[in-house]
């Protein structure tokens, strides 16, 4: 009995550090396809290249990507280059932004003077332009009598329905036009150039100015020196309002306003620089920069070629001056201008409708059937005549 209970004891004692050993020894290790048996190995106390699979080895942990910061590329002057900030480019702001950063490295110039610089050139390869608009403002401004005498009778013979006057008038004003090599167009030649070249210098600067392009903060002048912000002043804004307003009315690039053939226009014009000041206080000092020195380089030129030695040079003829009240069409105000203009389109429209009105008419007339007609209207009845009495009372 006494050996039996020592071998239980015994049995168990080894079950259990069968166990303990089984649990050391013996570990699971979950991999990518599946679970692995590793035969004496402590996993605890193990390094790595002692632990292997069946088949192959665990492999090594991807090292941790270290943080490293591109270094900037610096130009001449130790600043960042146009290239590294991802400005320029080959698109028509990109190019812009290539010749701002050419001239402000090479030349070692501030960005005020770069921006100056750049304007003078684009203004300068637009003068051609300049020199057309004012030869053709100029001819249409001393044929102006003839011109709205032509006009004037188109207007009436439109406004009366005359269809065949009013093309031959309008005939005429085409001739004439054409024999006197005047156009209308020609006077907005230079916005229609300028525009697409204002809307990439704008875009190119205000991509500068939100970068941004670092020695922007101090390359300005006076009281704006930081071009990248507003001017806190508000200077800037109306000394671009001013400008504007200047070569609106001396007609730089375009007709003068005081021209009897603008005289709605004129009002409309004269009010832009108003309307847009709210917009531009807000404009980088960059932009403003550039919007200044256009308006002063375009005072210049006007200045310049109101010299009758210079117009005699680019052949732009003298303007003639003449008397309103001496023209065909007397000068009108704003007020009237629209009413008279909005009176002539409708009564176009009238004169429209009626014309179409008449062919619907002759065509039903043409084409439906022959209307039975009376030399008295049937569906009146009259009271006997006297005569027909007296007629009567013979017979009886």
């Amino acid at each position: 009995h006494i050996t039996s209970r020592f071998i239980r004891k015994e049995v168990r004692k080894l079950y259990h550090n069968l166990q303990n050993t089984f649990s050391k020894e013996k570990s699971f290790i979950a991999t990518a396809s599946g679970l692995s048996l590793i035969d004496n190995v402590d996993v605890k106390s193990s390094t790595k290249s002692d632990i292997t699979l069946t088949g192959d080895v665990i492999p090594e942990p991807p090292p941790i990507p270290s943080e490293q910061t591109e270094e900037p590329v610096l130009n001449a002057l130790g600043e960042s280059t146009f290239e590294s900030l991802g400005l320029g480019g080959y698109s028509p702001v990109g190019i812009i932004q290539n010749c701002f950063e050419y001239l402000h490295v090479t030349l070692g110039v501030e960005w005020w003077v770069a921006i100056a610089i750049g304007t003078l050139v684009i203004r300068t390869l637009l003068f051609p332009l300049v020199i057309i608009a004012q030869r053709n403002a100029a001819r249409m401004n001393n044929y102006l009598p003839q011109m709205q005498l032509i006009q004037l009778k188109l207007t009436e013979a439109r406004q009366s329905g005359n269809q065949l006057d009013a093309a031959r008038y309008a005939q005429e004003l085409m001739l004439f036009m054409k024999d006197k090599q005047l156009n209308p167009l020609k006077n907005m030649i230079v916005p229609l150039a300028q525009m697409p070249i204002f809307v990439s210098f704008f875009m190119a600067l205000r991509q500068m100015a939100n970068v941004p392009v670092d020695s922007l903060r101090t390359g300005g002048l006076f009281w704006f020196t930081d071009l990248t912000l507003p001017d806190q002043f508000y200077l800037l804004p109306i000394i671009t309002s001013a400008t504007l307003y200047a070569t609106i009315e001396l007609g730089t690039d375009s007709a003068k306003l005081s021209a009897q053939n603008m005289q709605i226009m004129k009002y409309v014009l004269r009010g832009l620089p108003l309307v847009i000041l709210p917009f531009i206080v807000n404009f980088p000092g960059a932009i403003l920069c550039y919007w200044v020195s256009s308006n002063f380089i375009s005072l210049i030129q006007v200045s310049i070629l109101r010299v009758p030695t210079v117009r005699d040079y680019f052949k732009i003829e003298p303007l003639r001056k003449f008397n309103p009240e001496n023209l065909p069409m007397k000068p009108k105000g704003f007020t009237e201008g629209i009413k008279d203009s909005w009176d002539n389109v409708k009564l176009t429209k009238e004169l429209e409708a009626r014309r179409r009105l008449d062919e619907i008419q002759f065509q039903r007339a043409g084409k439906g059937p022959i209307v039975k007609t009376y030399k008295y209207d049937p569906t009146k009845q009259t009271e006997p005549t006297k005569s027909a009495s007296i007629s009567a009372k013979k017979w009886d």
